[in-house]
């Protein structure tokens, strides 16, 4: 019987956005009780999961930017 590897054990390099204003600081993700603080800017190992969070997390970023575009903005 083969064994399933864990996704915990399966790395992948990313490297996060980085600038001067809203996304200078480090990332804090945090899955399944595992907490993990990811530096911007630079190219860094994660497990797969962490990955897979901080990926959907940008999408859905995409997405509601793109809804309060098609809202006419914030209205401010």
């Amino acid at each position: 019987m083969k064994t399933k590897k864990s996704p915990w054990f399966d790395m992948v390099n990313i490297k996060l956005f980085a600038d001067s204003g809203r996304y200078r600081d480090d990332l804090f993700v945090s899955v399944n009780g595992r907490r993990f603080n990811i530096k911007r800017g630079v190219e860094v190992s994660v497990p797969r999961p962490v990955a897979e969070v901080i990926a959907e997390s940008e999408a859905q970023d995409k997405r509601t930017a793109a809804f309060i575009e098609k809202l006419g903005g914030l209205g401010v």
